[in-house]
This record gives structure tokens, sequence and C-alpha cells, in this order.
């Protein structure tokens, strides 16, 4: 499988070495809670923000051809192959502080963010 990114490369995953994403406890119950119909977690990035890029969260019925399968903890999610090389090695987290809630991302390969903390650069 390959995918044409933004630019004019292409991106195979039969040609990488992926680390892989990673879901804390924390996460998987979050994210078991928010596919409880059926539906699968979905990753991707987009351009955003001031220093780049925005991580998209969608819940999906099914994958697309160029969506990765990943399994963590004992739940299967997706991201799309485009995203994997600037979120690879990354860990999902879910923290809850005081009433607000949201997942988190230890992204090791995030070289700046912006200050409000929507979006970040590689």
């Amino acid at each position: 499988m390959s995918v044409q990114n933004s630019g004019s490369a292409e991106i195979s995953i039969h040609e990488m070495e992926w680390k892989g994403i990673q879901l804390t406890e924390s996460a998987v119950g979050r994210i078991t809670q928010l596919s409880s119909n059926g539906q699968f977690f979905h990753l991707s990035v987009k351009p955003s923000g001031c220093t780049g890029f925005a991580y998209c969260v969608q819940l999906i019925n099914g994958p697309e051809e160029s969506d990765v399968k990943f399994h963590s903890r004992g739940v299967d999610f997706y991201i799309a192959l485009s995203a994997l090389p600037m979120i690879d090695g990354t860990e999902i987290d879910y923290v809850r502080q005081g009433l607000n809630s949201n997942l988190v991302y230890h992204n090791p390969n995030v070289k700046n963010m912006c200050g409000c903390g929507e979006s970040f650069g590689v």
C-alpha cells in the first residue's frame, strides 16, 4: 500500500519501519466509550494553526484503503497513513482535569507547539 502525501513523494507502508501508536488505559476507556456504536476511532492530521498541523479525530464506520490498523491494549483503531510520519511513536492518553477532559498526544516527533496548544510542528 502506498499513499501520495501532500507533496510529490509517496509514502509506502512496506518501506517504513513504524514504532506504532500506543494507548494508555485511560485512552482505551474513552475510545471504547466513543466507539460503542460499532464505529472505529480514526486519527489523522490536518494543516492548521501557526505551527503547521493539528490532530484530527473522527469516528468512522470502516477504514479507507489508505488507513493503517493498530491494536493497543485490546482496542483496534485506525491511523491515516499520510499522518504516520508525523505521529509515529505517539502515546495517546485521556486526561481529566476538573470539568475538562481531553485526549493528550505524547508525540516524540513534535519540534514546536503553538502557545495555545492547538497545533504542532515536526
